[in-house]
C-alpha cells in the first residue's frame, strides 16, 4: 500500500460527535472503503480537542490524515470501518 493513493469522498465526510470519529469513505486503487478517524488523531495533530469542528480539522489535516488511512488500510484492509488512530501517524 506505500505507492497508493487514497481519494477522499470529501461528500461523505462525517463529525460523529457521539462516537468521536470522523467518518469518510476513500477510494484505493480503484476499491472503496469506510474509514473512522479517531479524535485522539485530530488532537495529535492540532494540538486540540475536536469540539464540534472534526470535519475543520479533518480538513486542516487532510495530507496528514491521509497518510495515517493508508496505514491503518495497510494494517488491517478487512476491517469495516478502518479505524485511523494516532498510532498510525508516522
Amino acid at each position: 500500500m506505500a505507492n497508493s493513493q487514497l481519494e477522499i469522498d470529501t461528500s461523505s465526510v462525517l463529525d460523529n460527535i457521539d462516537a468521536e470519529l470522523v467518518e469518510f469513505t476513500g477510494e484505493v486503487d480503484g476499491d472503496d472503503y469506510e474509514f473512522a478517524v479517531q479524535y485522539d488523531l485530530l488532537e495529535a495533530l492540532s494540538g486540540d480537542r475536536p469540539d464540534g469542528d472534526g470535519v475543520d480539522m479533518f480538513n486542516r489535516f487532510i495530507d496528514q490524515v491521509t497518510e495515517a488511512a493508508l496505514s491503518a488500510l495497510s494494517r488491517n484492509s478487512d476491517a469495516n470501518p478502518i479505524v485511523v488512530s494516532e498510532s498510525d501517524l508516522e
